[in-house]
């Protein structure tokens, strides 16, 4: 009898020992779940960079590309023309150097944005036909043409690796003219023919418009 007894008052101080364990256990996680609700939340959003100016002139980029049947990539020419100017100045897309002119030579705003949206088509065109990625017909906007054909010739897929030996090649080719200026402490020395990181930042812009400005056609390919 005694020995059953012992048994009893074990098993007794056991569940005791249970009860008070869940007790505190339980009351261990609703502190926790009281301190995270009374937590400040945090909130995300993407930084809008773009310009007044861009977005004054995004109406008629729209409507330009609608005249090629490209309003899809709206939000790309934005982005590129805020990369390009800010919008600011008579050539916001700076695409005199696209029509064969020296830079800066177009002044209206108007046949810039043309010019752009002509350069993009033939640029986009081009780009689909060698079967490159897109982020490479980004990059050729700044890098031109035979950009796309280098990335063609290279696995199909633009880097800032891939843009920066592109560069390397027209710097060695005119090393006189694409220098950066003399400037050694530019970001893109000694990769001074074009911008290889052009894409990195379209990208960042078009993530920008994309968050700020819904209302704008979606963006139907891969960045």
């Amino acid at each position: 009898m005694a020995g059953i007894a012992k048994k009893k008052k074990v098993q007794r101080n056991f569940n005791v020992v249970l009860i008070l364990f869940a007790f505190l256990f339980f009351t261990v996680l609703i502190q926790q779940f009281f301190q995270l609700q009374n937590q400040p939340k945090k909130v995300t959003s993407v930084e809008t960079i773009i310009s007044d100016d861009v977005a004054k002139y995004t109406p008629v980029l729209r409507q330009e590309l609608e005249k090629v049947n490209l309003e899809e990539y709206t939000v790309v020419l934005a982005a590129i023309m805020q990369q390009e100017s800010r919008g600011k100045g008579g050539d916001p897309m700076q695409a005199s150097e696209s029509a064969g002119l020296a830079p800066n030579t177009i002044s209206d705003p108007q046949q810039s944005i043309r010019q752009g949206v002509k350069h993009f088509q033939n640029t986009l065109s081009y780009g689909t036909k060698k079967k490159v990625d897109f982020p490479t017909i980004i990059q050729a906007y700044n890098m031109g043409i035979g950009y796309i054909d280098f990335v063609a010739q290279n696995g199909g897929k633009h880097s800032e690796d891939v843009a920066k030996q592109f560069s390397s090649i027209q710097v060695d080719k005119n090393p006189a003219v694409y220098n950066c200026g003399g400037d050694q402490n530019n970001f893109r020395y000694p990769f001074c023919y074009g911008d290889f990181s052009y894409t990195s930042k379209v990208t960042r812009n078009i993530e920008s418009l994309t968050a700020s400005n819904p209302e704008l056609p979606g963006l139907l390919v891969d960045l």
